[in-house]
């Protein structure tokens, strides 16, 4: 079993890469924002898991880090009707913030889950019913970088104004999380944080 490669990155696609280890090239699945940090030309080293489908045989799962792996394959055993590339689908929105994650899996929190990290209400409760107790297992990376909304309990609300106005779920919490970088206060009027937010968006 493949467990781990280091190679030249010979092309970076959305959502996987193929590395040249040895000259032989595999192709090995990732989280998009993972594969996104890779190029072309360079060296990588990829923490590898294996999963066998019935349409293409072994398919390869490439991970920057042991951590990001044990997060992907918690998602994968422990969440109910989850294979190997809905895990990467869940593992690419946790890396956003893998401590705010975290936290709100703890905290049994789905507004952040929601609102910051971009799951359906229907999943963050799966999230939470499936992971709650088993979190404190997991290797957390990094401090918080997302601040909460329970700093702002009606930030949801300024979401689902953006979004009315046309602006995708994304495009709205990448506004909102530049306006937190900024400094915007958490107790601002929400038509400012609105009319702040928009200006973002109109850049």
């Amino acid at each position: 079993m493949i467990a781990y490669l280091t190679g030249e990155v010979l092309e970076v696609k959305e959502d996987a890469v193929i590395l040249v280890c040895g000259g032989v090239g595999y192709e090995v699945n990732m989280a998009k924002s993972s594969a996104q940090e890779l190029e072309a030309g360079r060296q990588a080293a990829l923490y590898i898991a294996e999963s066998i489908s019935p349409y293409d045989g072994t398919v390869l799962y490439g991970f920057l880090s042991k951590e990001d792996k044990e997060l992907w394959t918690l998602f994968k055993t422990a969440i109910p009707n989850t294979g190997a590339k809905k895990a990467l689908e869940f593992l690419n929105k946790a890396l956003r913030s893998v401590a705010d994650f975290h936290a709100a899996i703890i905290k049994r929190d789905p507004k952040i889950l929601t609102g910051i990290f971009g799951f359906t209400a229907k999943t963050a409760e799966k999230l939470i019913a499936s992971l709650k107790d088993k979190m404190d297992a997991v290797s957390v990376q990094g401090s918080s970088k997302i601040k909460v909304l329970d700093d702002a309990p009606y930030m949801s609300g300024v979401l689902e104004a953006l979004e009315a106005l046309g602006y995708s779920a994304a495009e709205s919490r990448r506004a909102i999380e530049q306006l937190y970088n900024e400094g915007i206060q958490p107790d601002d009027k929400i038509e400012h944080i609105i009319k702040e937010a928009l200006r973002v968006l109109k850049k």
